[in-house]
C-alpha cells in the first residue's frame, strides 16, 4: 500500500488536471446545446451524421455528442477527488478518445455508421485528446513510496 505524504484536502496536479478536462468537456457539452456558440442548431439531430450542427463553427455535434461531453465532463469532476481516480479518468478517458480517433478514420463522414456524428476536425481532436489525457496521466503520476520504502 503506498503512503500519502500529502496533507489530506489538497489536489495533486493530477487530480487538477483531470478536474479541468472535465470542466471543459462539460462546457462544451453544454455549449452544443447553445446558439452562437453552435452554428445551424436548427440542423442538431439526436445522432448520425444528419446532424448539420457546428460547435464553434467547425467540430460536427449532435445531442448525443453534446450528452456524451456531459457525462465524459461529469465523470472527470467526480474522478478528480481522488489522484488514482483522477489518473485512471486521464488514462481510460484518453484511450477512449484514441478510439473514437480510429474509428472516425475507418468511418466515412457520412456513412450511417458515423453515428456520433464526427468530421474530420472532430477526428484530430481526438487524436491530440487522446495523447494529451494519456501524456498527463503519465507526466503528472509521481512514484509512490511504499511504506517499507520501496518504490514503486
Amino acid at each position: 500500500m503506498a503512503v500519502s505524504t500529502r496533507p489530506p484536502g489538497v489536489r495533486t496536479a493530477l487530480q487538477w488536471s483531470a478536474l479541468a478536462s472535465g470542466a471543459v468537456f462539460l462546457l462544451a457539452g453544454i455549449l452544443g446545446f447553445v446558439p452562437g456558440a453552435t452554428s445551424n442548431l436548427d440542423a442538431l439531430a439526436a445522432a448520425g451524421p444528419g446532424s448539420k450542427a457546428l460547435l464553434l463553427g467547425v467540430f460536427q455535434v449532435s445531442v448525443l455528442h453534446n450528452v456524451v461531453h456531459l457525462l465524459f465532463g461529469a465523470a472527470g469532476v467526480v474522478m478528480a477527488r481522488t489522484h488514482r481516480l483522477a489518473r485512471n479518468f486521464l488514462i481510460y478517458g484518453g484511450v477512449i478518445y484514441l478510439v473514437l480517433w480510429l474509428y472516425g478514420l475507418l468511418i466515412g463522414d457520412e456513412t450511417p455508421a458515423n453515428f456520433i456524428p464526427e468530421n474530420y476536425a472532430d477526428n484530430l481532436l481526438h487524436l491530440v485528446l487522446g495523447l494529451a489525457m494519456i501524456a498527463l496521466a503519465i507526466l503528472l503520476s509521481p512514484r509512490t513510496t511504499a511504506a517499507g520504502g520501496r518504490r514503486h
